[in-house]
This record gives C-alpha cells, sequence and structure tokens, in this order.
C-alpha cells in the first residue's frame, strides 16, 4: 500500500509540474516597451519604442528550460513631440524604413536567489545582433479574466549602448558633453495571455 501511495504521489507530482509548463502570449494592448536617454546632459527623455508582440514560454519550475521572443515595431516610435520623433524615425536613428522592427531572442534564463530572473538573449535592432542582458521581475499571480483566459505579467529593465547597434547621431556641446547620451535604459511591461483551454 506504501509503494502505491508513493507510486501516485510521484504520478500526482510529475503531472503537476507539466502542467506548469506554460506559452503566454503577450497582450499588446496592455504591454509596452519604453527607453529613457540623458539630453544635453541635463535632462531625461522618454518615450515608448512601439507596439510589442511575441511569446514567452516559461515554467517557474525549470526557468533554464525556458524561452521568450518578442517583436517590437519601431515604426511607432512616441516620444510625445513630433519633430523628434520624426527625427528618430530616420536615417539617423532608427531608419525605420529599412528596418521596422527591432527583435529579442532568450539565449539563457537564471533565476536569482532574491526573487526574479536575468535574462541573457541577442537583440536585433537595426540590422544588428548583440547579446544584451535584462533583469526581469518574477511573473506576478495568474488570475482568470471574464473569457476564461489566464492573464499575468512582469517588468524587464536593462541598459544598452546605442552605438552598438548603428544608432550614431549627436552632436558635441560646447564645454563638453554631448546632445544625446550613449547609453539608454529599456523597461518592458508585459501583460501575458494564455488562452482557456478548448471545450471538449
Amino acid at each position: 500500500m506504501a509503494r502505491r501511495s508513493l507510486a501516485a504521489a510521484l504520478l500526482f507530482l510529475a503531472v503537476a509540474s507539466a502542467a506548469q509548463a506554460q506559452t503566454w502570449t503577450m497582450d499588446p494592448a496592455h504591454s509596452a516597451a519604453h527607453f529613457a536617454v540623458r539630453h544635453m546632459m541635463v535632462s531625461t527623455v522618454r518615450g515608448d519604442l512601439g507596439k510589442i508582440t511575441g511569446t514567452v514560454t516559461f515554467d517557474p519550475a525549470k526557468p533554464a528550460a525556458g524561452t521568450i521572443e518578442a517583436t517590437i515595431d519601431v515604426t511607432g516610435i512616441d516620444t510625445r513631440e513630433p519633430g523628434r520623433d520624426k527625427h528618430l524615425k530616420s536615417a539617423d536613428f532608427f531608419d525605420i524604413e529599412k528596418f521596422p522592427t527591432a527583435t529579442f531572442r532568450s539565449k539563457k534564463i537564471e533565476a536569482l536567489a532574491g526573487g526574479g530572473y536575468k535574462v541573457t538573449g541577442d537583440l536585433t535592432m537595426k540590422g544588428v545582433t548583440k547579446e544584451v542582458v535584462l533583469d526581469v521581475e518574477a511573473l506576478r499571480p495568474v488570475i482568470k479574466d471574464q473569457r476564461g483566459a489566464s492573464r499575468t505579467g512582469t517588468t524587464a529593465t536593462g541598459k544598452l549602448n546605442r552605438q552598438d547597434f548603428g544608432v550614431t547621431w549627436s552632436r558635441a556641446l560646447d564645454g563638453g558633453g554631448v546632445v544625446v547620451s550613449d547609453e539608454v535604459s529599456i523597461t518592458i511591461d508585459v501583460e501575458l495571455i494564455s488562452a482557456p483551454p478548448a471545450a471538449k
């Protein structure tokens, strides 16, 4: 009897573990990719990079086996200043006519002792692919929406050097400094959705 109970318990744990691995879709209506960059060494300009879509396959018990893929439509860059947005979309910066999207694909996900994850992946922007590291918060508690779909969310942050991706425009200031800093801070807020099981 004890052996049967142990076998049943192990089977339950295996099934429960498998059930925790889910593929989530990013909800573009409730997700956003933000950036912040220093202007003329004295202020910080913030904006949205554009609509973000993608998928996350993840099991909290096995984070290293997870995958993240995301695409940002940079034609939607918005800093709430039309003239600046036009310049950012030009060949001086993102050159959206040739490179309308930026993509991220994870290569490694590591759980952090204090909670959350360090995600290493390839970011492709303006035709250049470089490795970047993002700090990602732990997934928030899963809820059910009015249609029965599961929803959760998280926030990722990181820094990159825009020069690495060929986004090079700037000007020197009298007395030192530049108009646009090379370091860019990135914040990505995502809401993830998993469709309800199909009716049998």
